[in-house]
């Protein structure tokens, strides 16, 4: 099975040894953690768990838009957050990413995140 590195200028960029994403012959994306990291500045942005989820899900539309995707292509997500009382306000913002035909999901309570995040959304796509 051969794969191909995905990397993409308009999301952060990865934060230690990873890849942003790689991609798999049989047309299977997969994508690294995104935190909300303001890929401009590369600094978290500031406003609490719903801007961060708001930040999180412009960084994955980045890397799906780059790759000639959008939500539509997302068929897993799984979402990890710090504060599982936080649920309902990323659940919300979420939703209004994910519109139509949502993809499975998993979502876990973590002790912590990279760089203090309060969210973390890694995506599996298929093109």
């Amino acid at each position: 099975m051969s794969k191909t590195i995905l990397h993409t200028p308009t999301a952060p960029a990865a934060v230690g040894p990873y890849s942003q994403g790689t991609s798999t012959a049989c047309g299977f994306h997969f994508f690294s953690g995104q935190v909300p990291l303001d890929p401009k500045t590369g600094k978290l942005v500031e406003g609490g768990v719903a801007a961060q989820t708001v930040q999180v899900l412009k960084n994955i539309d980045a890397l799906l838009s780059a790759h000639g995707m959008s939500a539509d292509n997302v068929v897993k997500a799984t979402v990890f957050i710090t504060d599982m009382g936080q649920f309902a306000t990323v659940n919300f913002e979420y939703a209004k990413y994910f519109v139509k035909n949502p993809p499975a999901r998993s979502c876990v309570e973590v002790s912590k995140l990279p760089l203090g995040a309060e969210v973390e959304i890694e995506v599996i796509a298929v093109k």
